[in-house]
């Protein structure tokens, strides 16, 4: 029992800890790249969403409109039950939406992650290439995830991931 590891660790030592290696020790470097880029982007995910439904919720109260800041409702939020009011499906209606965009935010930083990881391993170099091709995949699997998807929507979807994940890794070095 005298080599056992077990020292008492503050809330802030684990933070300090996840900036560093993180949370997960699931075995493999691949598994844990995943679940702690699935982890911290669900976490922006769910923030962001609840900042903008709370943004939307507040525009409206003040100016006394309930079809959408910009006119329309298509335009405003994705929660046409939420009007700021504090009953049960308001808030039902926030913690789907906002789980929903979690996941999705969660699975494409899990799956970008995972496949530049992958392909670092499998080509023995980390270069742009990797990043197009990460992010062509994943723009393309998010488009899957909308409710009515195109084979247009799939294909600039699949352009754009591609595009914004190479400008990412060519300006790393840059700033």
């Amino acid at each position: 029992m005298s080599g056992s590891n077990l020292e008492p660790r503050s809330l802030l030592d684990e933070l300090r800890n996840f900036e560093k290696g993180g949370f997960f020790d699931l075995g493999h470097p691949l598994l844990n790249r995943i679940t702690e880029s699935f982890v911290k982007a669900a976490g922006i995910g769910a923030i962001q969403a609840v900042s903008r439904e709370a943004y939307f919720v507040a525009v409206e109260s003040a100016s006394g409109d309930t079809g959408g800041v910009f006119g329309g409702a298509k335009n405003r939020s994705q929660l046409p039950g939420l009007r700021g009011e504090t009953n049960r499906n308001s808030v039902e209606a926030l913690v789907k939406s906002t789980g929903k965009e979690s996941l999705q935010w969660g699975i494409a930083a899990g799956m970008y992650s995972g496949l530049t990881y992958g392909l670092k391993e499998a080509r023995g170099v980390h270069d742009w290439k990797n990043s197009a091709l990460a992010g062509a995949i994943t723009g393309a699997a998010l488009a899957f995830t909308s409710e009515d998807h195109s084979h247009e929507q799939v294909v600039q979807s699949a352009i754009t991931g591609a595009a914004i994940s190479t400008a990412a890794n060519l300006l790393t070095g840059i700033f």
